[in-house]
């Protein structure tokens, strides 16, 4: 395992799973099913918004989203659905 490059992240989860502490789930089709229709309920875009914002903004949150590897309106959708969920927070 010492030839691997592995990140913080990518280490922690593998001493996670080398300490055993994973559990199978039990019905994983089933759950599977359950968690992308949840995801596609939150992520459906069936309405359509215009607002108007700065330009300075608008420029800094597409250099964001690029950072992030998503289109500047997912960020924007991102982040409002975080707000009004309660699930966004300040750093």
């Amino acid at each position: 395992m010492s030839d691997l490059n592995l990140q913080a992240d990518e280490l922690e989860l593998l001493a996670s799973y080398e300490n055993e502490e994973w559990q199978s789930v039990k019905n994983v089709k089933e759950q599977a099913a359950e968690y992308q229709a949840y995801a596609r309920a939150a992520f459906r875009k069936d309405r359509r918004v215009n607002i108007r914002i700065s330009e300075k903004d608008l420029i800094e949150l597409q250099k964001r989203a690029l950072r992030e590897g998503i289109p500047y309106q997912t960020l924007i959708a991102s982040i409002l659905h975080k707000y009004v969920t309660g699930a966004l927070t300040e750093s």
